[in-house]
This record gives C-alpha cells, sequence and structure tokens, in this order.
C-alpha cells in the first residue's frame, strides 16, 4: 500500500469510527447470527495476489459488522463494562503507526518513563500506598498468574527444587473468586487441589476468620501457606472481601497477599468509595484495569507492588543480547512480567487521563453508580422482582420472583425472561449463580450511556417479564 490509499482509507475509516462511536445505539447490541455463519462467507484459502483497500473495506461492512457484539452501545448492561473513548483511539493509532518494541528503556526509552509516570497517576488516584510501583499488563489474567508466581518463589526463597515443591504451598481465595485464579493456580505449578475456597457470607465476601482457620489448619499439617487472593468486587456480583481484616491475618501468618480489583478498583478514584481499598497496606500486589471502566481500550491491565524486588526476581531473565550499559539506571519492563515484547500501552492511558482529568473521569464512575442505584430503587420498589446482593459498584444482582412462584420454577422463569429482554437488540443482559440462584446481571458502566438508557432498559425488563 502506498502513501496516498494509506492516507485515503486512513481518513475515511477515521471519519467512520468517528460516526461509530457516536451512533452505536443505530446497531443491535449484540448480532442475531448463528454459528458458522460468518465463516461461511469468507474463503478458505488465502488470497494469492493482492486484493484491492475498496473490496477489503467493503467486506468489513458486509460481513464482519453484521457479526460484531457491540460492547460500546448505551444498551450494553452485561458482563462489565469494556470502554474506550475518542483519546484512547487515537493513542492506540499512534502506538500502532509507530510499532515500537517496549521491552526495555533502551528499546523505547519515552514508553518506559511515561509507563512510569502514569502507573504512579494511577496509583495516586486510587489511593495506594506511596511506596508502591505500577507496571502495565495486558489483562488481570495475566497479572494475577503474576502474583502467583512471586509469591511461589518469596515462600520457597527463591530456591529451585528439581523434586518439586516441598513442603506443599497453598493458595486461598474466597469461593466467589474469578476463574482465573484456578487457572493461574494450575498454570504456576501449586496444582488445583492446592487451591482452597474460603467460605463467604450472606454479601458474598470472604469470611477472614475462616481464612485465619484454613491457614493454620494448613501450616499444622505440613502446608506452606503461599498466596491469598483477596477480590475487590467479585465477577458475579462485585462483593467486597474485607480487606483490612483479611491483610492482618496474611500479616499474622506472613503470606503473600494479592488483591484482585479488576473492575471495582476503578471506583476507588472516587474519594466517596475510597473505602475500598482500605487496608492497602497490607497488600504486596494489585491490579484493576482500566480497559474496564477507565476509558481506555483494551489491554491495560494496571498491576502494583509493594516490592518490585520480588517481582523482578521471578521474572528477571538477562541474556547477554538484551544487556545494555544503562540497565543499572533504569526500570526494563520485560522483568515486570511474563511477555518479553511489550506493547506501548501507556500511551493510550496517558491521552485519556490527559484528556479528561481526574475529575471527568470521577463524574462518569460516579454516575454510572448513581444510574446503578436508581435500578437497584425501581427493583426493590416493584414488587416482582428482588435483589440478590448488594450494590456495591455498578453492578445490579436481581432476578423475577413474584413471591408466590416455588422457588423450584424461578429459574427457568428468569432464564426465558432474559432470553426475551435480550431478544430486544436494545439492551443486552447477563447472568451468574448466586446462593445456586439463576441471577441477572444489570453491568452499568458504558461511556454513552444516559439515565434514558437505563430507564428504557427497565420499561423493556418490565415489559418482559409480563407472561
Amino acid at each position: 500500500m502506498d502513501k496516498e490509499t494509506f492516507r485515503k482509507y486512513g481518513y475515511e475509516i477515521v471519519d467512520w469510527i468517528a460516526d461509530y462511536l457516536e451512533n452505536t445505539s443505530q446497531y443491535p447490541v449484540k448480532p442475531a447470527v448463528s454459528p458458522g455463519e460468518i465463516k461461511a462467507k469468507l474463503p478458505e484459502e488465502p488470497p494469492a495476489e493482492s486484493e484491492d483497500m475498496q473490496a477489503i473495506w467493503q467486506d468489513f461492512h458486509e460481513i464482519i459488522l453484521p457479526g460484531i457484539t457491540h460492547w460500546q452501545h448505551p444498551g450494553w448492561f452485561a458482563y462489565f463494562p469494556a470502554n474506550n473513548s475518542p483519546p484512547s483511539v487515537l493513542g492506540e493509532l499512534l502506538t500502532a503507526g509507530i510499532g515500537a518494541q517496549c521491552m526495555s528503556w533502551e528499546t523505547s526509552p519515552a514508553a518506559t518513563e511515561l509507563e512510569e509516570v502514569v502507573t504512579d497517576w494511577l496509583r495516586q488516584m486510587i489511593g495506594l500506598p506511596e511506596g508502591m510501583k505500577g507496571v502495565i499488563q495486558d489483562t488481570a489474567s495475566t497479572a494475577t498468574l503474576t502474583a502467583l508466581l512471586t509469591a511461589r518463589e518469596v515462600a520457597t526463597g527463591f530456591k529451585s527444587n528439581e523434586d518439586g515443591m516441598k513442603p506443599v504451598l497453598r493458595v486461598y481465595a474466597s469461593s466467589e473468586a474469578h476463574s482465573s485464579i484456578e487457572k493461574g493456580v494450575k498454570l504456576a505449578g501449586y496444582g488445583r487441589d492446592n487451591l482452597r475456597y474460603i467460605d463467604t457470607d450472606e454479601n458474598y465476601a470472604m469470611k477472614p476468620e475462616k481464612l485465619d482457620e484454613a491457614i493454620s489448619g494448613d501450616l499444622e499439617a505440613g502446608f506452606r501457606p503461599a498466596c491469598v487472593i483477596a477480590t475487590i468486587g467479585t465477577t458475579s456480583s462485585t462483593a467486597i472481601d474485607p480487606l483490612p481484616e483479611i491483610g492482618r491475618v496474611c500479616r499474622k501468618h506472613g503470606v503473600w497477599l494479592h488483591v484482585d480489583a479488576a473492575m471495582v478498583g476503578t471506583a476507588a478514584i472516587l474519594e466517596e468509595k475510597r473505602e475500598l481499598l482500605a487496608g492497602s497496606g497490607y497488600v504486596d500486589s494489585l491490579v484493576f484495569n482500566p480497559h474496564k471502566w477507565m476509558l481506555t481500550n483494551f489491554d491495560c491491565s494496571a498491576y502494583f507492588v509493594s516490592n518490585p524486588s520480588h517481582l523482578i526476581n521471578t521474572m528477571s531473565i538477562s541474556p547477554e543480547y538484551l544487556r545494555t550499559s544503562k540497565d543499572a539506571q533504569v526500570n526494563n519492563y520485560r522483568d515486570w512480567g511474563i511477555q518479553l515484547g511489550r506493547r506501548f500501552r501507556a500511551l493510550k492511558l496517558w491521552f485519556v487521563i490527559r484528556s479528561y482529568g481526574v475529575r471527568g473521569l470521577q463524574d462518569m464512575v460516579r454516575n454510572h453508580i448513581s444510574m446503578a442505584r436508581w435500578f437497584a430503587g425501581k427493583v426493590i420498589e416493584s414488587g416482582n422482582f428482588e435483589l440478590l446482593a448488594p450494590v456495591s459498584a455498578s453492578l445490579v444482582c436481581f432476578r423475577w420472583n413474584d413471591g408466590k412462584t416455588p422457588e423450584t420454577e424461578l429459574d427457568k422463569i428468569n432464564r426465558q425472561l432474559l432470553a426475551r429482554i435480550n431478544e430486544s437488540g436494545e439492551v443486552y443482559l447477563t447472568h451468574t449463580l448466586l446462593s445456586d440462584r439463576y441471577t441477572l446481571r444489570m453491568s452499568v458502566g458504558q461511556r454513552t450511556t444516559t439515565r434514558a438508557d437505563v430507564e428504557k432498559a427497565w420499561k423493556i425488563i418490565k415489559a418482559a417479564a409480563v407472561r
């Protein structure tokens, strides 16, 4: 592609994106396609000769776009927010255009030093202790695996053991913890059987006394407790594990404490929500995702550590061909995570924070929380719906229940209700199980969602509930 063709389609695509970001509501939130339908429209073999960009662009519109689920739709209330924003898109465009490899200071000095600055901005914004240092990972799943690997090394004194871990290491998490924790435990070599799930209370938060009992029992049995993972905002219900109490248990037993605050960590930019991270002085590592609720394109996961030397000692491998004369003076972020190659993720985050400012981001988060509370209020007032979990941030867990229908029938009724809601194409909700009850999840957090969109969703839900 020559420069003029690139310029022509570059302008056209940016114009299309600008319109798309403003007019996403014209699309159905979720496409009405069947498995294999998109694939059937694509050739089985790659093209032998170059194809005209106009043909590629046309196929995007006619084949790809009809099969896209629109996460930026104002009627997106499913899963979790995965926001972007115009400044973030522009930052991502520059990142792609520059094509920098940001594995070390030497390969991209500005990328390294900007990452140092913006991660410290994030630390200040959510109120983490001054000594914590940040690095941008791709996702919270990777960050959690990184924490588990570091905790493993700390527990074993950074000593290799060819015969396996002796004594056997244990990991602890709430029974409501994210599935990435179980996966990380397997990948880090602990073994799935050494992940102990701790009971939760009526609000689905970890019980610190049960954690203490589990760790004490394992110590008596000859195991070595290595890592506790507390969750600030569980996936199913955004339950908040009591961090100060859990922290004291970890400090008592000398166990690494990692905090998964993937989505709800963003709420801590609000002064009135800063208590979410109370007890962060006990934390060894913490992750939250600007790509979930801070207007930053996926992927961008902020990972903080209290003692970077533990992380570096776990991750650092320095073959001669990577060594430089500046290594002793700088951060080489290749030593702060699993990946060697790294994208310039800090650039889009810098664009976002500067474009909106802390107050602008706070206004957005505060507004989403307010809309979720309004929706929860309607659920409570309705008489035919009920809340199934506390509303700690912007997620509302609820179900239809008229108080007369037998419990054995409610799951089926609510499963059918969710299908009818999503058939409208105007909103999209998802579900979970809480205490073995089929639960509808209303996740408010999309950038363009307004109170009118939430009110519209409530009307659709009520209409779908009429049987």
